[in-house]
């Protein structure tokens, strides 16, 4: 890489030898153990795992569509977790991929990656397709603006099955307006959404991750399975859902594409 804001490197953790760490400029983006996959790191990592692990019975094959790849964490987990699920990851980055190919273990056979841009992929992809789709799209910790719309989020809608689940990581700081304004973007779309994370983090009080799930069957997500497994993390967490997410997400408005005109 010439410039400082494009380096790419894996670094061993020191704590942790078998644990390698994706920095992009110098900021943490994935976390792989080079010799159990099924080792989670970071804490909306564990999230979306937890709520994967609630998608269907222990062990049975998903269909997963991720949407920004990294170090390909989910996908090993999940690999390891439900052999035999078909995975289809995409990353916009090369250099991500080809660092990642060449450095970190081979993946699995059924673990597909590609490079593309998240919606270009979507876009071309037949409807009802996927079981699970995972979202955790950043650029320069940035979440690009054609992938947080309501157009987007319905592209999502229609590749999922009746009964499948939408999984999106947002990155946000105090008083949390990004979040909220993708509550109301993921709403506007699907019928069932919840938000889980750090309890700090849902007051609004520190800088970090939150996982929103989703799904389009009124009532379809196992808001009580999450709350137990939110609290059961090592960083207990809590959840917000309907009553609780309306006083959340009051006064923010749903994101289109008019209204982000400026590009990808």
């Amino acid at each position: 890489m010439n410039r400082a804001a494009d380096r790419l490197e894996l670094v061993v953790d020191p704590v942790r030898r078998t644990g390698r760490t994706l920095l992009s400029a110098g900021v943490e983006q994935s976390y792989v153990d080079v010799e159990d996959p099924r080792h989670l790191h970071f804490e909306y990592v564990r999230r979306i795992a937890s709520a994967v692990r609630v998608a269907a019975p222990a062990g049975t094959p998903l269909h997963v569509l991720h949407l920004g790849g990294g170090a390909l964490t989910l996908p090993r987990w999940l690999a390891a977790t439900r052999p035999g699920s078909p995975q289809r990851v995409v990353e916009r980055d090369p250099a991500v991929v080809e660092l990642v190919a060449r450095e970190l273990p081979p993946l699995p056979p059924e673990v597909r990656v590609e490079v593309a841009d998240a919606r270009d992929a979507l876009t071309a992809t037949p409807a009802g397709r996927y079981d699970v789709v995972i979202a955790d799209i950043y650029r320069a910790a940035q979440m690009p603006r054609h992938v947080r719309t309501v157009e987007f989020a319905a592209e999502v809608a229609r590749v999922l099955r009746p009964d499948g689940t939408y999984l999106l990581n947002v990155t946000d700081l105090p008083p949390l307006v990004a979040t909220r304004a993708q509550v109301a973007t993921v709403r506007a779309v699907f019928a069932d959404v919840c938000v889980v994370g750090d309890r700090r983090m849902l007051r609004g009080r520190r800088y970090g991750n939150l996982v929103l799930a989703a799904t389009s069957r009124p009532g379809g997500l196992p808001v009580g399975r999450l709350a137990v497994a939110a609290l059961r993390d090592p960083v207990p967490g809590g959840l917000l859902h309907a009553a609780a997410l309306d006083t959340f997400v009051a006064g923010a408005r749903p994101v289109t594409d008019m209204d982000d005109t400026v590009g990808r």
